[in-house]
């Protein structure tokens, strides 16, 4: 008996999580098509493997059953999915368009409209994990947009993922990732806050973070990025640039909500700080330099 074959892919955007999300899908089997603003050595490596190379959004989205995004704004993705020369542009009827882009949550529903106007589908599907969680196929993602559309899509976030979970109608993905980098902007803080103190008040650094990580301080900021804090290891998993992006939207969505977030306005502006000092390029954990 024949087995379906399995969808067609279409990936845009190869950084440091879409490198390892894209080489997950093409291991399991899947045709990849990819696309990216440059060629580089994550790319190099997939085509070496097998993926082909598109020129253009529509070209990728002519290839694919499903196209996913990981891009870097919102305005990237607005451009990618409804540019002249867009994704939106060059797909079929009954394409399924992914953007995991953590965006804007207005954005998600004007994409879900635009994609359904031709005969298409959206999701919107944020993740969380990081780099660290994406070369393990171990991200948290969070999916908003209808229930057809998310069985379908199931399959394919599986591998690239461990939690997945479908939040509500287009958008929902969106507003979900927004209340998870809330609660990370005042954990990261207070990380760096308490290893702060521990330093000003002679303790051992790794000693510290040992005897924190078991009980109700423990974390996931704790325990990834403490010891980078320790060290002055400031390369990025998650670059300050992308966290104040995401801030940005949220605060402008809990205002449009008339809703008071004092921990993430103060987050924000120590990042807004490391980013003029050190450059929006360096990882959250950076942060801990606002204390030295």
């Amino acid at each position: 008996m024949n087995e379906t074959p399995l969808p067609r892919i279409g990936f845009m955007g190869i950084g440091i999580m879409g490198g390892s999300m894209a080489g997950h899908l093409q291991a399991a089997g899947h045709k990849l098509t990819i696309a990216n603003r440059s060629r580089g050595p994550r790319v190099d490596a997939l085509l070496a493997v097998g993926a082909t190379w598109a020129d253009t959004p529509a070209a990728l989205a002519a290839e694919s059953d499903i196209v996913i995004t990981v891009l870097g704004f919102p305005q990237d993705v607005e451009q990618v999915w409804l540019g002249t020369d867009g994704l939106l542009a060059g797909a079929k009827p009954g394409t399924l368009l992914i953007d995991m882009t953590t965006s804007s949550p207005r954005l998600a529903v004007r994409l879900a409209e635009a994609a359904a106007a031709r005969g298409c589908a959206a999701l919107d599907a944020p993740v969380s994990g990081g780099e660290m969680g994406a070369r393990n196929a171990a991200l948290s993602i969070m999916v908003g947009g209808d229930a057809a559309s998310f069985d379908r899509a199931q399959p394919v976030f599986a591998r690239m993922g461990k939690a997945i979970r479908h939040m509500g109608g287009a958008g929902a993905g969106q507003h979900t990732k927004m209340a998870n980098q809330i609660a990370i902007a005042s954990a990261v803080m207070g990380v760096a806050e308490a290893l702060s103190y521990g330093r000003r008040a002679g303790l051992d650094g790794e000693a510290l973070v040992a005897a924190l990580a078991p009980g109700a301080a423990g974390s996931i900021q704790l325990t990834a990025l403490g010891p980078k804090m320790l060290a002055g290891d400031f390369a990025p998993g998650f670059m300050v640039k992308h966290f104040l992006k995401d801030l940005g939207i949220a605060v402008a969505e809990a205002e449009a909500m008339d809703l008071a977030l004092p921990g993430i306005a103060q987050s924000r502006r120590l990042f807004e700080r490391i980013a003029a000092e050190l450059g929006g390029d360096v990882g959250t954990q950076a942060i801990i330099e606002a204390y030295r």
